[in-house]
């Protein structure tokens, strides 16, 4: 519980955290949360010292809905999502269907379907409860992150494309403190 509520302190202090959630939660969506690299970069660019958040590439929000797995249910709330935050490139995704590109077996939760995720720092995401406090979601713990360690999940078997992504990622440049867990 320690790193959880660290984390929830620490995200307080991010500008549009709240205002992002509270958009996020405004769709309605079951389990739904903004996760990956919205939570990980903050983080990691708070224990660097960065006055400037590390631009991300897309803002990932999660859910499971097993009653509608269709694709353009997901362009649909994306598309609300940017009609209220254009400057955002939203990534919606219902994790009832994702196992079907990862080829697995049906995640369970969008807590199964994180730990799955290639890192276990990445595997973090944040909500709003239905009282409006924030609340953490990480199947794969808080450790790796606040530890500044990039380590691949148990769960995730492609050794060589968690090691390329790595890679590709550019992580250990962006933020030279961390620690490549092999």
């Amino acid at each position: 519980m320690k790193h959880e509520d660290e984390l929830i302190d620490l995200l307080r202090t991010h500008p549009f955290l709240m205002r992002d959630l509270k958009l996020v939660h405004s769709l309605g969506l079951p389990n739904g949360c903004i996760a990956a690299g919205y939570v990980r970069n903050f983080v990691w660019d708070h224990f660097h010292g960065k006055s400037r958040f590390t631009p991300l590439n897309d803002i990932d929000v999660l859910y499971y809905d097993t009653a509608d797995l269709r694709e353009e249910t997901e362009k649909r709330y994306e598309e609300r999502l940017t009609k209220r935050q254009p400057e955002y490139n939203w990534s919606v995704k219902n994790q009832a269907r994702m196992h079907q590109r990862n080829d697995e077996q049906p995640y369970r939760s969008v807590e199964d379907a994180m730990k799955r995720w290639p890192e276990t720092a990445t595997a973090v995401g944040v909500a709003l409860d239905y009282a409006g406090k924030l609340k953490v979601i990480a199947p794969l713990g808080l450790e790796d992150l606040f530890s500044l360690q990039i380590k691949r999940s148990p769960f995730f078997e492609d050794a060589d494309y968690y090691r390329s992504r790595v890679k590709s990622k550019n992580w250990l440049n962006l933020w030279p403190r961390l620690k490549l867990i092999d």
